[in-house]
Parts: structure tokens; C-alpha cells; sequence
């Protein structure tokens, strides 16, 4: 029974009278093997063993997502109460999942799908793994250094188990003092992954990094480009790309169009150019024929793309055809990805 312990119960714990003595989602730790033995519960295989069945249907992004989520809970509990991740757990459930995911079509449904739409902190840390896999997919990644990317990314805030709920999901502006705080999740990250066995030094390494910044104006240490791991960079684009584009308790989503004017404003110093350039290229060649949202509320499809300017295609609207690169006061506001 031994080996069992540090691993989490896929299933409920129940004795020879169907009493449940443990949930599942229970990290099981010393305490519970003396409880299972008090209850005559010898053997663990069925709880920890996913159930068989048949196929299941083919789950939209956004289910699929949610399933991460509430797996990411669990595995975030544990790591809140035991400093240690539980890696095995990690990479058997979550990255395959996330990698799945990430390699949906229709980069716009799945953004859709990544949003955060209640419980920020865990469907950011989902999100921007998602993100974060899909730009290593554009960047040529092998399959060895593509995981190692998305567990990194997933982990990227593993450090936010350390500061009070009640600042995190603050919904009013922050204090200086609680922001100061709040900027410490990095370096409580980077300590939790870098004690962590099995746990890659890079993945410490984008914990502590993903709020660096090209020119030296991020935290926690004001490293300048040559000095920030590429992981990092990449997760930084994803993580900004991510946390714009989702209702946050002290902000609603920014429109399409504001994201992708601040990404690329993020060219100028802030972000690595090669890695935003790629992400919104990826975006730009796969606009053609999404239907979209304007500013104006009116709904159109986009038939062509700008090459001078990608941010303003042409868009059909019932029989018009509205070119956003001579109506200036019309923009994107959203992307219908479903």
C-alpha cells in the first residue's frame, strides 16, 4: 500500500459497506493508510486505476478544458498542502491533456475554449499551457522539448499557492503592499519547482522568469533579454495573450483587437519579437472566412486579409463589404470562434 502514497484517488474510497472513507481527489498520506487499514481496505489499485468503459464522445475545447481545470485543482491542493508536485500525476494527466488540446483546428474556438470564465487561477494556468504548447508547435519544437514547455507553462504560477486568496482574487485594484506580495508568487515558484525531484531546473527557471521583460523592466529581478530562458519568453506572450483576453476579478476581457495592438506594441522592448511575430502571424493567416464581431455590434465574415495590415481585413457583412483599413472607427471586437 505504500507505493500509493503521495498519489491522488481517481475515485472514491469506500469499505465492504460502501461507506466512502476517503473522496476522490484525496492526496493520500500516512493518516489515510492507517484510516483504510481501521477499515479492513487492503487494496488501492481500483481507486487510483481509471475507469474502463466505452469511448467516450468526442468533447468539445472548451469541455475538455473544464476536465483539466478541475483535474488542476486537485493536483494545486495538494501542492498548497504538501510544497512538493506531484509530477507523476502531472505529466500522466494533465500535459497529455493540455497537448491534446492545444492541437485543435480552429486556433479561435480554442481561444474561446481558454478563456477564463469564473475561476481565474486555475483555467490561467490551463490557458496559458494551452497557449504556450501551441506557440512551441509553431516554433518547430520536438516532441521531448514540447512537453518540457508545456509543463513548465502549466506550472508558470505554482507560486500563487503562497499568497492569501483574498489578494489574488482581489476585485478592486491593488494595494502597492499587496501587489508587492502578489509579484513574490514568481520567486515562491521558483523555490516549490526547484525542491521538486524530477522537476526540470527550466521549469523553475520560467516560474521565476515569466514576468522578465526584454528590456529589464520586469520582476522579480529586472532581467534584461539575454538573461531570460526562451521558455520563459514564450509562456510571458502566452501568459499576457491569455490574462488580456479573460474576464479577471478586476477587469473585464479586452476586445480583439486591443489585444493584438498591445501585443504588438510588446515588439518594443517588452516581449521577444520573433515569438510575438510568430503567434500573431498564426493568428492573421487563419482570419479568412471566421465570422467576427465589430465594434459597431454587427456581425460579418472576414474574406481577406491586408498584407500591409493584418489587424484591418475585409469583412462581408450581409451584402456590404466593409474594409477596415479605410474605416478607421470600425474594429474587431471579437472573434466568434463557435
Amino acid at each position: 500500500m505504500r507505493h500509493y502514497l503521495g498519489k491522488i484517488a481517481k475515485h472514491d474510497m469506500v469499505n465492504a459497506f460502501g461507506v466512502t472513507v476517503l473522496p476522490a481527489g484525496t492526496l493520500l498520506r500516512e493518516e489515510h493508510l492507517i484510516l483504510l487499514e481501521k477499515h479492513g481496505i487492503d487494496n488501492l489499485s481500483m481507486f487510483f486505476e481509471a475507469a474502463r468503459s466505452e469511448p467516450a464522445p468526442a468533447k468539445s475545447p472548451r469541455e475538455a478544458v473544464g476536465g483539466i481545470v478541475e483535474r488542476a485543482k486537485a493536483l494545486y491542493a495538494a501542492i498548497q498542502e504538501t510544497g512538493q508536485v506531484p509530477l507523476k500525476e502531472l505529466e500522466a494527466e494533465v500535459v497529455p491533456a493540455v497537448q491534446n488540446v492545444a492541437n485543435h483546428p480552429n486556433i479561435f474556438e480554442l481561444f474561446e475554449a481558454v478563456k477564463a470564465q469564473g475561476d481565474y487561477t486555475y483555467e490561467h494556468n490551463i490557458g496559458v499551457g494551452v497557449l504556450s504548447t501551441m506557440i512551441g508547435r509553431w516554433l518547430n519544437f520536438g516532441e521531448e522539448e514540447l512537453t518540457a514547455l508545456t509543463i513548465a507553462a502549466t506550472l508558470h504560477d505554482v507560486g500563487k499557492v503562497k499568497i492569501p486568496e483574498a489578494i489574488i482574487n482581489k476585485p478592486g485594484k491593488l494595494t502597492e503592499d499587496e501587489f508587492e506580495l502578489v509579484k513574490k508568487h514568481a520567486i515562491y515558484g521558483y523555490e516549490i519547482l526547484k525542491k521538486t525531484e524530477g522537476v526540470s531546473y527550466r521549469a523553475a527557471l520560467v516560474a521565476l522568469q515569466h514576468h522578465e521583460r526584454e528590456d529589464g523592466g520586469g520582476y522579480p529581478l529586472g532581467l534584461t533579454s539575454d538573461n531570460i530562458d526562451p521558455f520563459s519568453k514564450i509562456v510571458a506572450v502566452a501568459d499576457i495573450f491569455h490574462a488580456m483576453s479573460s474576464d479577471r476579478p478586476y477587469h473585464k476581457a479586452l476586445p480583439f483587437y486591443e489585444v493584438v495592438r498591445q501585443l504588438r506594441e510588446g515588439y518594443f522592448g517588452q516581449l521577444d519579437p520573433t515569438i510575438v511575430s510568430v503567434f500573431l502571424e498564426n493568428i492573421t493567416t487563419k482570419l479568412v472566412g471566421q465570422r467576427c464581431l465589430l465594434t459597431d455590434e454587427r456581425v460579418g465574415e472576414i474574406v481577406y486579409i491586408n498584407p500591409h495590415d493584418g489587424e484591418a481585413p475585409l469583412v462581408k457583412v450581409g451584402e456590404e463589404f466593409v474594409d477596415l483599413s479605410c474605416e478607421r472607427k470600425l474594429q474587431i471586437k471579437r472573434i466568434i470562434g463557435i
